[in-house]
Protein backbone atom coordinates (compact mmCIF):
# COMPACT_ATOMS: atom_id res chain seq x y z
CA UNK A 1 0.00 0.00 0.00
CA UNK A 2 1.46 3.36 -0.97
CA UNK A 3 1.40 6.31 1.39
CA UNK A 4 1.41 10.06 1.01
CA UNK A 5 3.28 12.42 3.32
CA UNK A 6 1.21 15.44 4.34
CA UNK A 7 2.67 18.62 5.81
CA UNK A 8 0.43 20.35 8.33
CA UNK A 9 0.82 23.52 10.36
CA UNK A 10 -1.68 22.02 12.81
CA UNK A 11 -0.46 18.41 13.11
CA UNK A 12 3.11 18.45 11.84
CA UNK A 13 4.11 15.91 9.21
CA UNK A 14 2.02 12.74 8.94
CA UNK A 15 1.38 9.95 6.49
CA UNK A 16 -1.90 8.71 5.07
CA UNK A 17 -2.72 5.87 2.73
CA UNK A 18 -2.71 7.16 -0.85
CA UNK A 19 -6.21 5.75 -1.34
CA UNK A 20 -7.47 7.86 1.60
CA UNK A 21 -7.14 11.04 -0.46
CA UNK A 22 -10.53 12.50 -1.34
CA UNK A 23 -10.74 14.30 -4.68
CA UNK A 24 -13.10 17.28 -4.79
CA UNK A 25 -13.62 17.92 -8.53
CA UNK A 26 -15.44 21.23 -7.85
CA UNK A 27 -13.39 22.10 -4.75
CA UNK A 28 -14.95 23.34 -1.54
CA UNK A 29 -17.02 26.52 -1.33
CA UNK A 30 -14.70 29.48 -0.80
CA UNK A 31 -11.53 27.37 -0.48
CA UNK A 32 -8.71 26.37 -2.77
CA UNK A 33 -7.36 22.98 -3.58
CA UNK A 34 -9.13 19.83 -4.55
CA UNK A 35 -7.43 17.05 -2.58
CA UNK A 36 -8.22 16.43 1.09
CA UNK A 37 -8.05 13.67 3.69
CA UNK A 38 -10.05 13.02 6.85
CA UNK A 39 -7.71 13.21 9.83
CA UNK A 40 -8.51 12.40 13.44
CA UNK A 41 -6.70 11.74 16.68
CA UNK A 42 -9.66 9.57 17.71
CA UNK A 43 -11.45 7.66 14.92
CA UNK A 44 -14.43 7.13 17.24
CA UNK A 45 -14.58 10.80 18.30
CA UNK A 46 -17.27 13.24 17.22
CA UNK A 47 -14.90 15.67 15.50
CA UNK A 48 -12.45 15.15 12.66
CA UNK A 49 -10.47 17.38 10.33
CA UNK A 50 -10.86 17.61 6.57
CA UNK A 51 -7.24 18.47 5.82
CA UNK A 52 -5.89 19.68 2.50
CA UNK A 53 -3.05 17.52 1.21
CA UNK A 54 -1.90 20.50 -0.87
CA UNK A 55 -2.01 23.38 1.64
CA UNK A 56 -0.36 22.75 5.04
CA UNK A 57 -2.47 25.44 6.74
CA UNK A 58 -5.91 24.38 5.45
CA UNK A 59 -7.90 22.06 7.72
CA UNK A 60 -11.62 22.26 8.49
CA UNK A 61 -13.23 20.74 11.57
CA UNK A 62 -16.08 18.43 10.52
CA UNK A 63 -18.54 16.09 12.17
CA UNK A 64 -21.20 13.53 11.33
CA UNK A 65 -24.41 15.61 11.53
CA UNK A 66 -26.51 12.76 12.96
CA UNK A 67 -24.41 12.75 16.14
CA UNK A 68 -25.96 16.12 17.00
CA UNK A 69 -29.10 16.38 14.83
CA UNK A 70 -31.04 13.11 14.81
CA UNK A 71 -33.64 14.49 12.39
CA UNK A 72 -31.09 15.89 9.92
CA UNK A 73 -32.09 15.42 6.27
CA UNK A 74 -30.16 16.11 3.07
CA UNK A 75 -32.38 17.15 0.14
CA UNK A 76 -30.44 17.48 -3.10
CA UNK A 77 -31.31 19.02 -6.43
CA UNK A 78 -31.40 16.60 -9.35
CA UNK A 79 -28.09 18.08 -10.58
CA UNK A 80 -26.38 17.47 -7.23
CA UNK A 81 -27.83 13.97 -7.01
CA UNK A 82 -26.36 13.19 -10.45
CA UNK A 83 -23.02 14.79 -9.51
CA UNK A 84 -22.65 12.82 -6.26
CA UNK A 85 -23.82 9.63 -7.95
CA UNK A 86 -23.82 7.40 -4.84
CA UNK A 87 -26.80 5.93 -3.01
CA UNK A 88 -25.22 6.11 0.47
CA UNK A 89 -22.39 8.65 0.63
CA UNK A 90 -20.71 9.55 3.90
CA UNK A 91 -22.09 12.88 5.07
CA UNK A 92 -20.05 15.49 6.96
CA UNK A 93 -20.76 19.05 7.98
CA UNK A 94 -18.23 21.76 8.74
CA UNK A 95 -18.02 23.00 12.31
CA UNK A 96 -17.55 26.57 13.42
CA UNK A 97 -15.80 26.68 16.77
CA UNK A 98 -15.81 29.34 19.46
CA UNK A 99 -14.37 30.11 22.85
CA UNK A 100 -17.46 28.71 24.59
CA UNK A 101 -19.26 25.44 23.86
CA UNK A 102 -22.50 27.28 23.07
CA UNK A 103 -20.63 29.12 20.26
CA UNK A 104 -20.00 25.87 18.33
CA UNK A 105 -22.22 25.43 15.29
CA UNK A 106 -22.54 23.21 12.24
CA UNK A 107 -23.25 24.22 8.66
CA UNK A 108 -26.25 22.05 7.75
CA UNK A 109 -26.93 24.07 4.57
CA UNK A 110 -23.73 22.99 2.75
CA UNK A 111 -22.90 19.39 3.74
CA UNK A 112 -19.98 17.48 2.29
CA UNK A 113 -20.84 14.14 0.69
CA UNK A 114 -18.06 11.60 0.13
CA UNK A 115 -18.24 8.34 -1.82
CA UNK A 116 -15.71 6.27 -3.73
CA UNK A 117 -12.82 8.65 -3.09
CA UNK A 118 -14.71 11.69 -4.40
CA UNK A 119 -16.16 14.52 -2.36
CA UNK A 120 -18.82 17.08 -3.18
CA UNK A 121 -19.96 20.03 -1.14
CA UNK A 122 -23.61 20.51 -1.99
CA UNK A 123 -26.42 22.88 -1.12
CA UNK A 124 -28.95 21.16 1.14
CA UNK A 125 -32.42 22.11 -0.07
CA UNK A 126 -34.14 20.85 3.12
CA UNK A 127 -36.20 23.72 4.58
CA UNK A 128 -34.69 23.49 8.08
CA UNK A 129 -30.98 23.33 7.31
CA UNK A 130 -29.33 26.47 8.70
CA UNK A 131 -25.79 27.64 8.01
CA UNK A 132 -25.16 27.93 11.78
CA UNK A 133 -27.02 25.26 13.74
CA UNK A 134 -25.91 25.27 17.40
CA UNK A 135 -24.13 22.02 18.29
CA UNK A 136 -24.62 22.35 22.03
CA UNK A 137 -27.67 23.80 23.70
CA UNK A 138 -27.27 25.85 26.88
CA UNK A 139 -28.99 23.02 28.78
CA UNK A 140 -26.51 20.38 27.56
CA UNK A 141 -23.54 22.67 28.24
CA UNK A 142 -24.81 23.32 31.77
CA UNK A 143 -25.16 19.58 32.47
CA UNK A 144 -21.62 18.89 31.26
CA UNK A 145 -20.09 21.54 33.53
Amino acid sequence: MSTLTVESTRFGTFEIAADAVIEFPAGLIGLGGGRYALVSADAEGAFHWLHSVEDPSLALPVTNPWLFFGDFVVDLSDADTDRVGADQPDVWVTVRTGSEAEDFSANLRAPILIANGRGHQVINEAPHAPVRAPLFSEASVGRAA
